[in-house]
């Protein structure tokens, strides 16, 4: 292993007088997580001093990387990277390495790099190393842009071309929302290796460790029409782990048209996700909304080898949200297709209580049945599209809009669901159409449909009578007699 291996501490800094580092290649990064794993978890340490110990938000984003300091900058090789200070909630450290001709050299921190804004700084600083980091793309017409950010924990983002930033993906799940408590693994070192000029991909290599397990990451960015990042990963269990999840993604969602939890808001809603589609592994078209609950919900959709999954923004109108700030109808959907057969499992959807909508409240992740025993290893591997829309799409109906209220009706709920699609405009297709609804429990009544085969568009309206209980499980499918038209559509009420 090395000395990259000999020279790796808990803070993630090369050792002092340690030789030069060995040849880089994605082995010795998956010899270094085998033997992390046989090791004692050390967490990462979180010494900041001041000024950068107690940094508020305003302060934190105050520091800004120097122009031309980034690395790679006019060099046109289509990328660049700028390492992320340290500070506010972003206190752990993990190294940079930049990867050349096979060597690994660490990017070591260089105060003149930064314009510190409002931070009053000492005259000479340590190396405080980084917190994350940046990668910036040239854009057409000229000029640079964000393209993804790696930063916080396993977590990191990536958009699309005239998109704001807003999901969130993250490395690793550890017993989230579980009664044990949750954990949190990090990445504690990345590997960027230098493009060619001719390249239009940027592979980042990472470190992940956590008290449960340790993990060798590939990351490989091709920007585009939407930004695709195929992630190949090799867990190492430390000890034995019954709840874990991979392509785990996050979001916020703090009121839709079917929660009503901020009715004093100008804002029509407010959400970086409209919803989580599902492609079964048996070819079925899932579509769930997701809101803001006032307790914590877990819903478990059990598969087998699924093709796909993720959270979309369906609604691209600003009307929808009527938010010239913060433009929610730009953030990114990302869709993520498994390669390889997963087996058995489920996709894992956890909405949380939120009173703010930086908040990221809504986690989905895949959760494998099987758990993994300790010393065991797992491979996983995927593809992420942050995109405006997914390139994988239903043939059927899907549903565009979703509300829900209290009925004119005494003691029941109303739902409403608008479908659109071509499908909608062909009669032979909707002949003898009908809403399928089923609820568990209560009784689903006043089933209407409203369709407009010009607008390609059905609107399903109906009554849920509750007999008095808290929730209720909802499924609601278009067909033509027994044949399905539409998506499925899922949603949980509760009181």
């Amino acid at each position: 292993m090395g000395a990259i291996a000999a020279g790796f501490s808990p803070g993630g800094a090369l050792a002092e007088n340690a030789p030069p580092p060995p040849p880089f290649t994605q082995a010795l990064l998956l010899d270094l997580a085998r033997t992390l794993a046989r090791r004692p978890f050390v967490a990462p340490p979180t010494d900041l001093h001041d000024p950068f110990a107690n940094l508020n938000y305003e302060q934190y984003v105050s520091i800004k990387t120097k122009p031309g300091a980034a690395i790679w900058a006019g060099e046109n090789r289509g990328f660049a990277i700028e390492p992320l200070h340290r500070g506010f909630i972003f206190a752990n450290p993990v190294d940079i390495y930049i990867v050349e001709n096979g060597a690994a050299n660490r990017i070591a921190y260089d105060q003149s790099n930064f314009d510190y804004g409002s931070v009053k700084v000492p005259e000479k600083l340590p190396d405080l190393g980084f917190s994350g980091f940046r990668v910036i793309r040239a854009q057409d017409g000229g000029g640079s842009g964000e393209l993804a950010m790696f930063q916080g924990a396993s977590f990191y983002r990536a958009i699309a071309y005239g998109q704001y930033p807003g999901v969130t993906a993250r490395g690793l799940a550890i017993r989230t929302a579980d009664p044990r408590g949750e954990e949190f693994p990090v990445f504690r070192s990345f590997w960027i290796e230098r493009p060619a000029r001719a390249d239009n991909a940027l592979v980042i290599h990472a470190l992940l460790d956590s008290a449960s397990a340790t993990g060798a990451y590939r990351f490989t960015l091709r920007p585009g029409e939407a930004t695709i990042i195929d992630v190949e990963l090799t867990l190492i269990a430390r000890v034995a782990i019954d709840h874990f999840g991979v392509a785990g993604l996050t979001a916020a969602s703090l009121f839709t048209p079917l929660d009503h939890r901020r009715t004093d808001d100008v804002r029509s809603a407010v959400a970086e996700t409209n919803g989580l589609q599902m492609l079964t592994g048996k070819d079925e078209w899932l579509w769930r909304p997701v809101s803001n609950r006032d307790t914590l919900q877990i819903s478990a959709f059990v598969d087998a080898s699924p093709k796909g999954f993720g959270f979309l923004m369906r609604e691209r109108d600003i009307d929808a949200y009527q938010d010239d700030d913060q433009h929610w109808e730009r953030r990114p959907s990302l869709w993520i297709e498994p390669f390889g057969d997963w087996g058995e499992g489920a996709v894992q959807l956890v909405e949380i209580p939120s009173e703010s909508e930086i908040n990221e409240n809504i986690v989905a992740y895949w959760r494998p049945k099987a758990p993994l025993a300790a010393g065991a290893e797992a491979k996983f591997a995927y593809r992420q599209f942050w995109c405006w829309s997914p390139p994988a799409r239903s043939p059927l109906a899907v549903a565009r809009e979703a509300r829900g209220g209290r009925s004119p009706m005494p003691k029941l709920r109303r739902f409403v669901v608008v479908f659109t699609g071509d499908i909608l405009a062909d009669p032979q297709r909707t002949a003898n159409l009908k809403a399928a609804v089923t609820t568990s429990p209560g009784t689903a009544t006043n089933i209407r449909t409203f369709c407009n085969p010009q607008a390609k568009t059905c609107r399903v309206v109906f009554d849920v009578d509750l007999a008095g209980e808290i929730f209720c499980e909802l499924r609601l499918v278009l067909q033509s007699g027994d044949d399905p038209i539409s998506e499925t559509w899922l949603y949980r009420w509760t009181s």
